[in-house]
């Protein structure tokens, strides 16, 4: 087949020509490193292409195939990761120029998966500055393939560009508020947010530890579903992963709905920080659930509408992790994260003993609707992308925090799973995310109620412009 489509497959499509030998791994790693350099200037989404690498490692691939080694379905398959995880030997940023120097001597639990189920990686994938805000890159700001004007939504700006453009199989994001469903909405992919606990965080470079969560952004659902599958389970360098057993989520995909019970979040939904464009999207995707058999019903849980806010407060967690940098460096972090950050570490105990308090009611309150309920929609974020352009109410070029409208913390604070899928596209043209949540550890329960979605339509066929 042609080399220059080879990034357009699906990774499940890309894994049965590899297994063949239609097409060798070699020629996957040269064709994305290909389309890599050919748009990377313009959307700005890898901070650092692993080239020599990546050949190597596709070559080491392609011998194991002669040799009949088979790893699996992601053998010989290029992904990208968010560069908040240690690489061996390859420099890991986290976003900020403070760190550009800094090369691990280990990788990842994640990367060691991965490359264990035989994927190759690409690079890694730019970031809004430590990963704790969702619009301010203190590199290139990345940008949407949608739109090359507009973000790509943060904190894992990257690897929804990336992913989106064809420029990786697949991506590894982070998420603490919303980190990989955001990008997920803005740049039409599929993002999910495993449950806290289900993917080891062993070499990730925190941001909040009792929220951060690592998972990946797809470009389907059996995509999706794929790349979890190797990554997730209990991991002893982690002491907060779960020891439990991991579901193969590909293969028990079941897009029958029949007797699935589905919440509409009314606060999530009726609210001025959700535009109408995307309240209709994201009703007529509910619509499209009920069609296939579910019973969807509206459900009020009114302390959703507060969840920013106590997420807001518990964000106290985060200077911990820089305690040396604000004393020492602070006029080297990019303006957002320097307020936010001494605005942080001002807050009183008593406020976030309160806040910690306000997740277990919230909690505990969609647990309680979830008792009902197999899963509760709403949408991921309340507004399509928004212009890259200066803040005018700070003097910083093309930063700004000011992502008021993401409807991703409930789920954070609940610890528990939460997808975001593509569910239309604006006037303008612009992917709309609809947001999937179930209880703890119910992966298997969100892939099904999204891939039925997918399946009985055709959003995840567009490309965009690019």
């Amino acid at each position: 087949m042609d080399k220059a489509e080879i990034p357009f497959l699906p990774v499940t499509r890309l894994a049965e020509l590899i297994k063949d030998r239609t097409v060798s791994p070699v020629e996957v790693v040269e064709s994305y490193l290909d389309r890599i350099d050919l748009l990377n200037d313009t959307l700005h989404a890898y901070l650092t292409v692993c080239r020599e690498e990546a050949l190597r490692d596709a070559s080491d691939s392609e011998q194991k195939l002669s040799q009949g080694q088979y790893l699996g379905p992601l053998h010989g398959v290029p992904f990208a990761v968010k560069d908040q995880l240690n690489t061996r030997g390859i420099r890991t940023t986290s976003g900020t120029p403070i760190f550009n120097d800094f090369v691990p001597d280990h990788d990842a639990t994640v990367i060691t998966k991965l490359k264990e189920a035989g994927a190759i990686l690409l690079g890694k994938l730019n970031m809004t500055e430590f990963g704790t805000t969702s619009l301010s890159h203190a590199f290139e700001t990345a940008r949407n393939p949608w739109d090359a004007g507009r973000f790509t939504g943060g904190s894992s700006s990257g690897s929804g560009g990336a992913t989106a453009a064809f420029m990786c199989a697949t991506s590894i994001g982070e998420d603490t508020g919303g980190s990989i469903r955001g990008p997920a909405a803005w740049c039409g992919l599929v993002g999910i947010r495993p449950s806290w606990g289900r993917v080891s965080r062993f070499g990730l470079r925190p941001g909040m530890w009792s929220m951060d969560t690592l998972g990946p952004l797809s470009r389907t659902v059996e995509d999706c579903a794929l790349t979890l599958q190797a990554v997730a389970g209990h991991d002893p360098n982690d002491g907060y992963t779960w020891n439990m057993p991991v579901p193969n989520y590909r293969d028990a995909l079941d897009p029958n709905l029949a007797g699935k019970r589905i919440g509409l979040v009314r606060e999530m939904v009726h609210t001025d920080l959700v535009e109408p464009e995307v309240r209709d999207a994201v009703v007529q995707a509910a619509g499209v659930l009920a069609e296939l058999g579910a019973t969807v019903e509206e459900v009020s849980i009114p302390l959703t509408s507060h969840a920013n806010t106590i997420s807001s407060v518990l964000r106290v967690e985060a200077p911990t992790n820089y305690r040396d940098l604000i004393r020492n460096r602070i006029k080297e972090i990019n303006h957002d994260n320097r307020i936010s950050y001494l605005t942080w570490s001002l807050t009183p105990a008593l406020a976030y003993y309160k806040a910690l308090k306000l997740r277990a009611l919230l909690r505990q309150n969609i647990l309680d609707t979830l008792a009902d309920y197999d899963v509760l929609v709403m949408p991921t974020m309340g507004t399509a992308a928004p212009k890259v352009e200066p803040d005018p109410a700070i003097d910083s070029k093309e930063n700004s925090n000011r992502n008021r409208t993401g409807m991703t913390t409930s789920f954070s604070l609940a610890s528990s799973p939460a997808l975001s899928i593509n569910c239309g596209f604006t006037s303008e043209g612009l992917p709309i995310g609809f947001q999937i949540g179930a209880k703890p550890f119910d992966e298997q329960g969100v892939f099904n109620v999204a891939y039925a979605y997918e399946q009985a339509t055709d959003w995840h066929t567009r490309r965009p412009p690019i």
